[in-house]
């Protein structure tokens, strides 16, 4: 590897532990664990899914969906249960991706893609507005224009130092130069240690103190279930994404398996679970990170921070946090969405905001599923809708029917609307060469179209079916 990549990698890695302090931290916080339960979290799957996973320049960390999924769980029966909940997840993720069913990501459509992008933005810059909060009330007088201000001079270096040079990422100088600003002047500003303290040993391996039994399978389960699907789901959008903005194939499966290693691993080390970050990620690639080493790095400064460098992190001031993560929401939101609001069929406008609103006010995976039956079902009202038929009379004074279209659950009703059994001649041929049968709604439609001819006394004659529509009508009986 070139040492211009390499430079750019390490950099690239040291700019996203910064950013990675502040969210792995706060999440913890959310799902009531202590904070360097995230941080142990995010050493070893950043590390880790950085090292075996399938999409370099990807980070992947102890992430707020995971927080939320599993905050009942830490509230009714403790750290214990959560570590074992992890550990459990880890392996349905693992199993996953053996499984190679990292593919059903194509099932995803494009506007659902967008509409994730979009209400991940905007959680990433609502997320930042709790910084502007002292106890529960909002900050006011100089304390907010404080903040304000090293919010926007943050932003400033970050949109305005690529103009003179691209050498460093401009995160990475944004938080220095701010912190270190902060520190000469000795502003009175909310810092880093404000949140927490993260001096600390390193993680111990242990397996969960728990009774091993079915009783706590059955508590920890249903969590496990749904922290997997969470995160496979946002894993497998983030890869997505990441594959778009870098022109590159990432392997879904290996990522999957990957995240199922890295979650056992800190379970076992005692850290949350977690997935990919699309903030985080979209820092590493904006500030040049591509390979593997930009997730390494990342992980292992994290751990170095926690052991050694605690007392100069905790300085850092928040809103130089605060600011970076302003631009990366601006950044990942697909600004182009909505210029093409009203070029796009309205079904595709309803799925993007559908998922975005829902994303924003409940969490992403109702927000994914509920996209995609949206579209799926636009997609079967479509394309029964374009079911149609050519019709003529033959020589011998039968009559000809040539189907176009796919015949499925959602277009029997077409289907059957087509023919007129009542006032066709004796013999009646059905041509299905373009007609494809998809379901036994297909079937069970032919059925009741052969039986109504054969109650008007008039047969049905149907030929060029394909080899699998003749098989699937064979496999149910209904080709006699």
């Amino acid at each position: 590897m070139k040492p211009q990549r390499l430079r750019a990698d390490a950099l690239a890695g040291l700019t996203t532990a910064f950013a990675l302090l502040p969210e792995c931290i706060a999440f913890a916080l959310v799902a009531h664990l202590n904070p360097l339960m995230g941080l142990y979290g995010a050493v070893i799957i950043c590390t880790l899914t950085a090292l075996l996973g399938g999409r370099p320049g990807m980070i992947s960390g102890a992430a707020g969906s995971m927080a939320v999924v599993i905050v009942a769980l830490v509230v009714q029966h403790g750290v214990q249960y959560l570590l074992a909940t992890v550990l459990l997840g880890g392996l349905i993720m693992l199993a996953f991706g053996m499984l190679r069913l990292g593919k059903l990501v194509r099932m995803v459509p494009y506007p659902v893609m967008l509409g994730f992008v979009n209400g991940l933005a905007i959680v990433i810059a609502l997320a930042q507005l709790e910084h502007f909060k002292s106890g529960e009330s909002w900050l006011s007088g100089t304390p907010l224009y404080l903040m304000s201000g090293l919010v926007a001079l943050t932003m400033a270096i970050v949109y305005l130092l690529p103009r003179l040079t691209r050498s460093v990422p401009p995160a990475l100088v944004a938080i220095l130069g701010v912190g270190l600003a902060v520190y000469l002047l000795d502003l009175p500003t909310r810092t880093l240690g404000d949140m927490a303290h993260i001096a600390g040993g390193l993680p111990v391996l242990a397996l969960p103190q728990l009774p091993w039994n079915l009783e706590t399978l059955r508590i920890v389960a249903p969590y496990a279930i749904l922290m997997a699907l969470v995160g496979l789901l946002e894993t497998l959008l983030t890869l997505n994404l990441t594959d778009e903005i870098t022109e590159s194939r990432g392997y879904p499966d290996r990522e999957c398996a990957a995240l199922g290693v890295a979650n056992m691993v800190s379970g076992l080390l005692g850290g949350m679970g977690g997935c990919a970050m699309i903030g985080q990620t979209m820092i590493n690639l904006s500030s040049g990170g591509r390979g593997r080493l930009s997730g390494v790095v990342a992980g292992v400064m994290i751990l170095l921070f926690i052991l050694f460098l605690s007392p100069f992190i905790e300085r850092i001031p928040l809103a130089a946090l605060v600011g970076v993560m302003f631009v990366v929401a601006q950044q990942t939101f697909a600004w182009a969405s909505l210029r093409v609001l009203n070029k796009v069929p309205f079904n595709d406008v309803l799925v993007i905001i559908a998922v975005t609103t829902i994303t924003v006010f409940t969490d992403l995976a109702i927000a994914v599923l509920c996209g995609i039956v949206i579209a799926a079902l636009n997609f079967a009202w479509q394309q029964a809708r374009e079911l149609y038929a050519d019709t003529h009379l033959e020589a011998d004074g039968s009559k000809l029917y040539r189907l176009h279209g796919t015949l499925f659950f959602a277009s029997t009703t077409p289907f059957l609307n087509q023919f007129d059994p009542a006032n066709d001649p004796p013999q009646v041929t059905l041509d299905c060469r373009h007609l494809n049968f998809v379901d036994y709604s297909a079937i069970a439609a032919l059925k009741t179209l052969r039986e109504r001819y054969e109650k008007a006394g008039k047969h049905l004659h149907v030929f060029h079916l394909s080899e699998r529509c003749k098989r699937l009508l064979k496999r149910a009986g209904a080709d006699q």
